[in-house]
């Protein structure tokens, strides 16, 4: 069973530091190839979908959180304000205030709807000490927001539009979801008033889960305090469930931030949010990638993807064309040399890199590679430049894979 606190030392991805202060871990260089790797996938699946990103400020006024209903519903979990020039400032507690002013900032035409906004972006939350731990439970989130604004007809399919995204992404990481709920309200006075509002987010959502064929169950008082939502669940080698991913039907901001758009009548109608979240925070995706594979990442997420391994001095210097070789691909390389051990040493140090390419001095004269994979296969010696190609390929591929038959 994998401990994330103790392999995030151990390969030198994170650390936390008590003048920092507790749920304030900071991220090293390879640790931070990860988290990068991450966000650009992500990025780039969203483009894909057709969303546009924005940045916004992570402070906003208190009026703007009493606006969303954050300070009325969430503020135990919010930090204290700030006195800034007469006026109280938070940090922000979630992104959806913010993406909800943007889209007021013009008038907007039903022809724009669906519009998908994404961020990754910075938001706060004030857990308590004695929940935290390592990246699962941090004060501070990197999380990959988005918020789609469109019509009440377009909001299952927006929905269940959201769900593939996530299988997808699930897939490419190679972590898999143990359950989806349908998160709904329960007792007690946490949750916005609007019962029909409540009821018709509440359909919505089951149609995405139908639609998309995902098998979930309703579990009551587990909604967010302004409506029902989708928790893909996530279990660690411990068995903790958790929540990764979300989807989200909100009717409630819409209308406390007096939400239009012009309709084909000419008329101004109110659009749905739908929030989600492809892979919930960075801290968290990235706990559970160490945890579900011990380190040894996918190839397009490792932080070494390609290490080159001379086997004696004379090599070194090929050892170092083929890396800037592998640079110019957009490989991840490094070299491996003589001087920090023998060999054998230099390849069990390496075991949780994907690909290890060792080169003696035949190799070195006719321009090959003896080729050596993490899960301990070797196709064999192969030109270099035809390696590094296949591992590009596959690199680019994403997936789980470490190799594909020529």
């Amino acid at each position: 069973m994998h401990d994330h606190r103790r392999l995030g030392r151990e390969l030198g991805l994170f650390d936390t530091d008590p003048l920092m202060g507790a749920g304030l871990p900071y991220w090293l260089p390879d640790g931070a190839v990860v988290r990068h790797t991450l966000e650009e996938y992500v990025r780039e699946a969203e483009r894909a979908a057709g969303y546009r990103h924005v940045y916004s400020p992570v402070l906003g006024k208190r009026e703007l959180y009493e606006l969303s209903g954050h300070w009325e519903h969430y503020r135990d979990d919010m930090y204290p304000p700030m006195e800034l020039g007469g006026e109280q400032m938070l940090l922000r507690p979630s992104l959806c205030p913010h993406h909800a002013l943007i889209f007021r900032s013009r008038t907007r035409s039903h022809r724009e709807l669906p519009l998908r906004m994404a961020e990754l972006g910075g938001m706060y939350r004030s857990e308590r000490s004695g929940v935290l731990g390592g990246l699962t439970r941090v004060r501070a989130i990197q999380l990959n927001d988005a918020h789609i604004f469109c019509t009440p007809d377009q909001a299952a399919e927006e929905a269940a539009g959201a769900l593939a995204l996530i299988s997808r992404a699930y897939a490419d990481l190679g972590i898999r979801a143990s359950r989806h709920r349908l998160s709904l309200p329960g007792g007690g006075g946490k949750y916005v008033a609007g019962p029909a509002l409540w009821r018709r987010a509440t359909a919505l959502l089951r149609e995405a889960l139908d639609a998309s064929g995902v098998a979930y169950e309703a579990v009551e008082g587990e909604a967010a305090f302004y409506g029902p939502k989708i928790d893909v669940q996530i279990t660690d080698p411990a068995g903790r469930e958790t929540t990764l991913s979300t989807v989200q039907i909100d009717f409630h901001q819409p209308e406390r931030f007096g939400l239009r758009h012009t309709g084909p009548d000419g008329a101004r109608h109110r659009p749905v949010m739908v929030h989600r979240s492809v892979i919930g925070s960075v801290e968290r995706a990235v706990a559970h990638l160490l945890e579900e594979h011990g380190g040894a990442f996918p190839p397009w997420l490792a932080p070494v993807q390609l290490v080159v391994l001379p086997v004696g001095e004379d090599q070194e210097e090929r050892a170092h064309a083929v890396v800037r070789e592998a640079t110019a691909l957009g490989l991840r390389a490094e070299v491996s040399g003589p001087a920090e051990g023998s060999l054998g040493a230099r390849v069990r140090r390496a075991r949780l890199v994907p690909y290890q390419a060792v080169l003696g001095a035949r190799e070195a004269a006719d321009g090959l590679l003896a080729v050596r994979l993490r899960d301990g296969r070797r196709p064999g010696v192969l030109p270099a430049a035809a390696f590094l190609r296949r591992v590009e390929q596959r690199v680019r591929a994403r997936g789980t894979a470490l190799w594909e038959p020529a």
